[in-house]
C-alpha cells in the first residue's frame, strides 16, 4: 500500500469531475420533485442522453452539439413519463422504473455500432492568469464548460425557486396542486414543464460521462448514478445548495475508493467498489427519519376535476 501516490490536488479535481453527472441530474429531479412529481426515470434518461450525446458527437465531430442532442435526447424520454403520468393518470412509481428500463434497452440498441470508438475532446476552459495559480489553479480554474454549467445551474434553480414568480407557483403546485388548480394556475403545464427541464439535465448528465468523465461508449455506463441523484434530492431535503454539497460529498467517496484501489489498499476491491452505494443507502436510512422538506404533493395523482 502507497498512499503517498494519491496526489490531493488531482483527487480533488477528479472529485469535481465525477460529482458533476450526479448534480446535473439531480438538480434537474429536484425541480421535478418540487412540482410534486416523482419520477424514478431518471437513470433510463441518463443513459439514452449519454448514448444520444455520443453519437450525435461522433458522427458531427462536435462535442458541443452532442451535448445539445443529449440534452433533446432526455426531454423527450421525459415527454412519454409526462404523458403516462400527466394525462394518462398512471401510476409514478410503475411508469418511472418502466422509462429506466425502457431507457436501458433502448440505449443499447443504439449503441451496438459505436462500443470501442473514442469520441472528439471537449477543450477545457483555461482561465488565463488564474489556471497557473499553484494548487487552486488546477482544483479550479483548469475543466471543462460543463463542470462550471453544473453549478451555474444549481445557482439558477435556488434563485429560480425562491425569488422568481415561477419558482413561487412551481413550489405552489408541489406543496397542493388541487389550491394551485383553484388559484387558475395550470398544474399540468407547470408539471410538464418542470419534468422536461428534469429531462434535460439528466440527458446532459448522462452525455457529460459518455463524452467527458469518461470518454467511450459502454453499455449500461452511468452504472446507477441516476439512483444515487434520486437518492441524493432526499439527502438534500429538496434544497439546491445541499445537491450541490452532496454530490461533491458522493463523488468524493467514488473518487477515493478508486484511488485506495490503485494504491493498493488491503482492503478487496469489491468492498471498495460498493461503497459509494452502501453510503448512499445509509444516508436514506438516516435521512428517511426527516420528511418535512418533501413537498406535500409529491407522487400524488392530479386530476383537474377533482
Amino acid at each position: 500500500m502507497d498512499l503517498s501516490a494519491i496526489n490531493p490536488v488531482l483527487l480533488i479535481a477528479s472529485l469535481m469531475v465525477a460529482a458533476t453527472p450526479l448534480l446535473l441530474a439531480a438538480i434537474g429531479e429536484l425541480v421535478v420533485e418540487r412540482a410534486g412529481v416523482l419520477n424514478l426515470g431518471v437513470e433510463g434518461m441518463m443513459i439514452i442522453g449519454a448514448i444520444a450525446g455520443f453519437a450525435i458527437s461522433v458522427e458531427t465531430t462536435s462535442p458541443m452539439l452532442g451535448l445539445v442532442a443529449a440534452m433533446l435526447a432526455g426531454a423527450v424520454l421525459s415527454l412519454l413519463f409526462a404523458f403516462l403520468t400527466q394525462f394518462a393518470l398512471a401510476n409514478q412509481v410503475a411508469s418511472g422504473l418502466a422509462l429506466t428500463l425502457f431507457g436501458l434497452g433502448l440505449s443499447a440498441l443504439m449503441g451496438q455500432s459505436y462500443v470501442g470508438i473514442k469520441p472528439p475532446a471537449m477543450a477545457k476552459l483555461d482561465i488565463p492568469v488564474l489556471s497557473d495559480i499553484p494548487v487552486l489553479g488546477p482544483i479550479l480554474f483548469s475543466h471543462d464548460p460543463v463542470l462550471y454549467l453544473g453549478i451555474a445551474l444549481t445557482g439558477a434553480v435556488y434563485w429560480f425557486l425562491k425569488k422568481s414568480r415561477g419558482g413561487l407557483i412551481l413550489r405552489a403546485v408541489g406543496e397542493s396542486h388541487d389550491a394551485a388548480h383553484a388559484l387558475g394556475y395550470n398544474v399540468i403545464r407547470v408539471r410538464i414543464l418542470a419534468i422536461m427541464f428534469g429531462g434535460a439535465c439528466a440527458g446532459l448528465g448522462g452525455a457529460y460521462i459518455s463524452l467527458i468523465r469518461v470518454p467511450q461508449w459502454t453499455e449500461g455506463m452511468t452504472a446507477g448514478i441516476g439512483w444515487i441523484a434520486l437518492a441524493l434530492v432526499v439527502f438534500a431535503s429538496w434544497k439546491p445548495w445541499r445537491v450541490l454539497l452532496g454530490a461533491y460529498l458522493f463523488g468524493g467517496i467514488n473518487v477515493l475508493q478508486l484511488n485506495l484501489q490503485a494504491a493498493g489498499i488491503a482492503i478487496p476491491v469489491e468492498y471498495l467498489a460498493m461503497s459509494p452505494y452502501l453510503i448512499t443507502i445509509l444516508v436514506l436510512v438516516i435521512m428517511s427519519a426527516d420528511k418535512s422538506g418533501a413537498p406535500a404533493s409529491l407522487g400524488r395523482t392530479f386530476h383537474a376535476s377533482q
